[in-house]
């Protein structure tokens, strides 16, 4: 891993697929990313992968809470 590229937990952007994803790992020549809700790592390319500023990983935890509240039980008491 260089410098540049984001840490393992971070939060990161694709700039290729314009997708948000948390860093899994860097694999071979690649950062794999995952998405925000869950479900199947993709591949990226390092040069075209950044951090997320503040405003996205806002965006992020937004994202994930809707997600998380779409696939619970219907309720606080369920």
């Amino acid at each position: 891993m260089t410098e540049e590229e984001p840490p393992e937990g971070s939060l990161a952007i694709d700039t290729e697929r314009d997708k948000l994803g948390y860093v899994m790992g860097h694999v071979g020549p690649y950062v794999q990313l995952r998405p925000l809700a869950g479900g199947r790592a993709w591949d990226a390319d390092p040069a075209r992968v950044r951090r997320a500023t503040d405003a996205e990983r806002l965006r992020a935890v937004q994202e994930r809470t809707r997600a998380l509240n779409a696939t619970s039980g219907g309720g606080p008491l369920s």
